[in-house]
């Protein structure tokens, strides 16, 4: 049944969790936010506080999040906490009868995207990732081309997050804070392909993963690990605890992911060493055309080559219509508008009651990656099988939702179908 407005429980309030409440789920009518849920105070009394200068209704404080769990008035779960928390979280929230949407990342370990799976289908309770990268422009305009079928038959995607972090985030809260990023913990620990979805998640939405298509084989690859202790040493001295550490991940890492249609991902995790723009690298290449990021180009069978930085050009032929039909003032919060979009997503699921456009088999088929590609890496780069998480279902699957933030067909804003 379709509701007006919604309640949600939001739980973390670090810098992402902050960031998101301010920027997008305080400035949207539809939503009550019934619930704060951080272990700090201090924190608490911040998102309160946002909440409050946005003329929002007066939250639950709480440090537990199973307070949330038990009212039966609340909708749906936000979790924004760290990493490692977030799988067991969801499912408890899932079992709750909560939408669930948690923060983009990657499982600690495999069991954790089977058991997600486990409880939305005992519990029909729908799970969203979080992540923003799939209502980037590029990425959907991308996405309505393919559809459309302008790109041909789909062979190859790659992409990643091409991002120098040691700065900006690993190292960032050293001296200021009393703990680091907790990030750092995980780079020091493991060495896996850490960060994923960013263009994971376009690129399965391209190839129909989960839907007509699936991974079926990832390879992993990572070179040595230097860039840290360098940084480390060379920033914080030599006597700081973080240049004594020795690093377990890999600087740079390559992961060849293969497809049951033929096709082939390359996801790169590039974060330690300097490099000289974020990029996410995103790349589709088909029989009759291509479109990559880095040239800001995209270009179909028939064009002069040597064609760069045509997108602007592209956007006004092939604009996804969630951006062609964008209302002025429309678009919001952090990352151009891209976190805006995401929640959005989300809440108008939970609001009419419908399947999230990043559900339980997407969310845990990106979350495996981390696993998988620690297991490849420590053997030597072998290729591990990529668990069917659909069961079989792929090949058959119930209609996706149609609606205006849609991602396995495109819709207008009215939520009628146009491919």
């Amino acid at each position: 049944m379709e509701k007006k407005k919604i309640k949600i429980g939001y739980i973390g309030l670090g810098r992402r969790g902050m960031g998101v409440l301010r920027g997008c789920i305080s400035q949207m009518d539809d939503v009550e936010v019934a619930y704060l849920c951080d272990l700090s105070q201090s924190r608490l009394e911040k998102g309160r506080k946002i909440l409050s200068d946005n003329g929002r209704p007066e939250p639950i404080l709480t440090t537990n999040y199973k307070d949330i769990l038990e009212d039966p008035e609340v909708d749906a779960v936000m979790i924004m906490i760290w990493w490692n928390g977030r799988p067991q979280m969801a499912m408890d929230s899932m079992r709750a009868r909560k939408y669930t949407a948690i923060e983009v990342g990657c499982a600690s370990t495999l069991n954790e995207c089977f058991d997600l799976v486990e409880v939305y289908e005992e519990t029909g309770t729908p799970i969203m990732m979080l992540e923003n990268c799939c209502y980037g422009r590029r990425e959907l305009m991308v996405l309505n081309m393919v559809k459309q079928g302008l790109f041909g038959e789909l062979v190859h995607c790659s992409g990643g997050y091409l991002h120098y972090l040691n700065e900006v985030e690993l190292f960032a809260n050293i001296g200021k804070e009393d703990i680091p990023h907790y990030r750092i913990a995980h780079y020091r620990d493991q060495n896996r392909e850490n960060y994923p979805t960013h263009e994971l998640g376009p690129i399965s939405k391209v190839l129909g993963i989960n839907r007509t298509n699936r991974m079926v084989k990832l390879s992993s690859f990572a070179s040595k690990s230097v860039g840290l202790k360098d940084y480390a040493k060379e920033k914080l001295g030599e006597d700081s605890e973080y240049a004594k550490w020795d690093y377990k991940q890999g600087d740079i890492v390559n992961t060849v992911i293969t497809c049951a249609g033929g096709e082939t991902i390359l996801l790169t995790l590039d974060t330690t060493v300097p490099r000289a723009y974020y990029s996410r690298g995103f790349c589709v290449r088909g029989t009759r055309g291509m479109s990559y990021e880095d040239g800001h180009v995209v270009f179909l069978e028939g064009m002069e080559e040597g064609i760069r930085d045509n997108e602007e050009e592209m956007y006004k032929k092939y604009d996804h219509p969630i951006f062609a039909e964008l209302d002025e003032g429309e678009l919001k919060g952090g990352h151009g508008g891209l976190d805006w979009l995401t929640c959005r997503a989300f809440v108008e699921s939970v609001r009419l009651g419908i399947n999230t456009p990043i559900d339980v088999y997407d969310t845990a088929a990106w979350l495996a990656i981390g696993p998988l590609s620690e297991k490849s890496i420590s053997e030597g780069g072998i290729p591990v099988d990529f668990p069917d998480f659909t069961r079989g279902k792929w090949q058959n699957r119930e209609p996706a939702p149609e609606y205006k933030y849609a991602l396995d067909v495109v819709c207008d804003k009215d939520g009628k179908r146009l491919v």
